[in-house]
C-alpha cells in the first residue's frame, strides 16, 4: 500500500510491548505523541523521540491526532477503545482485542458506526513468511489444505495474570484462522498447569474442527526446554513449514510431500527435495505499525480488524468453555 504518511498517531502505554510501538511509529515518521499512566515513563519516551507526552484525554482531545494505538493492559482494552473511536480516532489495539466477546463485539459495532478503524496487533500475520504462505496456498501450491498445526512452546516467560493460551496462542489462533478461512465448527481444549503453587495453566492443547476435511491444531507451552515458533501446513500436493526461529534463508520451507495410492489401493508416499523459500527480510512489528498508519491515510480496512480479531477471541473462549474454565483467563 503506497499513501503519503502523516504524523498523526499517539500510542498509549509505553511498557515493555509499547515501546516497540512507540520506537516503530517514530522510525515510519508518524508518531505524534506519547501517554502513559506512569507520567515520568512518558516524559522519558516523549523526550527520546521529541514528541509531547499527553494524558490520554489529551490526546483523545487533540484534533491533530487521527489514530491511537493501545499497548496497555488487555482489561482495559474495551473501554479505552471505545472512547478514542467516539472521539473520532482510529484505534489500533493489542492482542487480544478484549477480554469478552461482548466487549469486543461493542468496539467492532462502534467502529462501523462511526466510519473509523478497528485494527488489532497479530503482528505475524505482517510477517513476510506468513504473507508469502498465504500466496503459496491461494496459488494452490499446496494443493488442497488439510491440515495445519502450530506450536509455540519455549521456557518462559510464565506469567501470573493470564494462563498459556492468553499469553501465547493469539498469534497462534490468528494464522491458523486466516489460513482457514472460515470458523472451526467445533473446538477441543485441554489445559494443564504444571507449576507448584500456580494454577494458571502452563499447557494448552487445541484441536479444531473446521469441516470439509480440514482440521487445526495448536500447542502452547512456556515449560519447554527449547524455544519453537513454528506453523505447518499440509495440503494434498506439497507441505510447508514456517519456523521463526530460522534465519531469514530458512523461514518457509515446502516439502514437495504427498501421498497417493497404488492399483492395489497401497498407500506410496512420494517425498521430494526440501525448498527453502527466498524472503526479503523486513520487521513485521514495523510493517504492521506502517500497514495501520497506511489505512488511516487511505480509508482502506486493515488486514487485522475489528472483525478478525473477534473471531480470535471467539476461539479461544471457546477453548476456555471446552477446557471447562480450568486455569482460564478471567472473563
Amino acid at each position: 500500500m503506497s499513501t503519503t504518511r502523516a504524523k498523526n498517531i499517539a500510542v498509549i502505554g509505553c511498557g515493555y510491548w509499547g515501546q516497540n510501538l512507540v520506537r516503530s511509529a517514530a522510525e515510519l515518521g508518524v508518531l505524534a505523541a506519547v501517554s502513559d499512566s506512569d507520567a515520568a515513563r512518558a516524559e522519558k519516551f516523549g523526550a527520546q523521540y521529541a514528541v509531547p507526552a499527553l494524558s490520554y484525554d489529551a490526546v483523545l482531545a487533540d484534533p491533530s491526532i487521527a489514530g491511537v494505538m493501545l499497548a496497555t493492559p488487555a482489561p482495559m482494552h474495551a473501554e479505552m477503545a471505545l472512547r478514542a473511536i467516539q472521539s473520532g480516532k482510529h484505534c489500533f489495539v493489542e492482542k487480544p482485542i478484549a477480554m469478552s466477546v461482548t466487549d469486543a463485539e461493542a468496539m467492532v459495532a462502534a467502529a462501523d458506526k462511526a466510519g473509523r478503524i478497528l485494527m488489532v496487533g497479530h503482528v505475524l500475520q505482517y510477517h513476510p513468511a506468513f504473507i508469502a504462505l498465504t500466496e503459496m496456498i491461494a496459488a494452490g501450491r499446496l494443493g488442497r489444505v488439510r491440515r495445519i498445526y502450530s506450536n509455540r512452546l519455549n521456557f518462559g516467560k510464565v506469567r501470573t495474570e493470564e494462563n498459556v493460551l492468553w499469553s501465547f496462542a493469539p498469534h497462534d489462533f490468528s494464522m491458523v484462522l486466516a489460513l482457514a478461512g472460515r470458523e472451526p465448527t467445533h473446538i477441543q481444549a485441554v489445559y494443564s498447569s504444571n507449576i507448584a503453587d500456580s494454577a494458571l495453566a502452563s499447557t494448552a492443547i487445541v484441536h479444531m474442527d473446521f469441516g470439509d476435511g480440514l482440521d487445526g491444531h495448536i500447542h502452547v507451552s512456556w515449560l519447554n526446554p527449547f524455544k519453537e515458533q513454528k506453523l505447518s501446513v499440509i495440503g494434498d500436493k506439497a507441505m510447508a513449514v514456517f519456523d521463526d526461529t530460522r534465519g531469514w534463508n530458512e523461514k518457509l520451507t515446502v516439502y514437495p510431500n504427498s501421498v497417493s495410492f497404488d492399483a492395489n489401493g497401497q498407500p506410496v508416499l512420494n517425498k521430494g527435495e526440501a525448498e527453502f523459500v527466498a524472503l526479503a527480510e523486513s520487521q513485521p512489528l514495523k510493517d504492521e505499525v506502517a500497514h495501520f498508519a497506511d489505512c488511516i491515510a487511505s480509508g482502506a480496512a486493515p488486514r487485522t480488524d475489528g472483525r478478525e480479531g473477534l473471531r480470535v477471541l471467539k476461539a479461544m473462549r471457546a477453548c476456555d468453555h471446552a477446557a471447562g474454565q480450568k486455569m482460564a483467563a478471567a472473563a
